[in-house]
């Protein structure tokens, strides 16, 4: 679909440029939120009619993200998910499952600001660049963990993507503890078998 843009948006073009979009980018973004016009000439010709006022949206909308920005910018969220010893999520992290994570914290962000090329499918620390406006960008941490506390471990610096890391267990370690305990165990009914032939030699 080709569309006339009424702001500057990234990657796309400048206000007042005319560019071909995907007809879903176009429907479910661009048209709905006002940053574009079908176009063609009765368009082009509301766009140069109200160009100003235009440029004066733009400006008023880039200071609104300049302002979401100042507290969103660096902070962290924790996504709490199932995942296997290995790290894999049973699911994914969606830039849907992003944006509703913003909501429930304060921030209106749209998904198509949301800079994820592919969902998050693996624990750990994930940053995630929303670009609030096509000159306002920031950078968030998305923290995906099993549990809060596994959150936390994580949010320290440790990796929890195995067994040892998870319970805090040295495999070998514990094989070797095993074999020692099995063992003395051995050992202990190779004396209580010996006992009676010494009472026996006594006798």
């Amino acid at each position: 679909m080709d569309v006339i843009l009424l702001e500057r948006i990234a990657k796309l073009g400048q206000m007042g440029d005319t560019v071909k979009v995907r007809d879903g980018f176009a429907r479910n973004y661009l048209l709905p939120t006002g940053r574009a016009l079908r176009a063609n000439d009765a368009n082009r010709a509301r766009f140069e009619a109200e160009k100003s006022q235009l440029v004066a949206r733009n400006e008023e909308r880039k200071g609104e993200a300049k302002s979401v920005a100042a507290t969103l910018d660096g902070k962290r969220f924790v996504v709490v998910r199932s995942a296997g010893e290995t790290g894999q999520l049973y699911g994914s992290v969606s830039t849907r499952d992003i944006a509703d994570i913003l909501a429930g914290e304060g921030f209106k962000v749209g998904r198509n600001e949301i800079q994820l090329n592919e969902p998050i499918k693996r624990i750990g620390l994930h940053p995630i660049s929303i670009a609030l406006h096509a000159d306002v960008e920031v950078e968030i941490l998305i923290n995906v963990a099993r549990s809060p506390d596994e959150a936390e471990r994580q949010a320290r610096g440790e990796e929890l993507t195995s067994a040892d890391a998870i319970y805090g267990l040295d495999e070998e370690e514990s094989f070797d503890d095993e074999e020692q305990e099995d063992g003395e165990e051995d050992s202990g009914e190779a004396t209580d078998a010996d006992a009676p032939a010494e009472d026996n030699e006594a006798h």
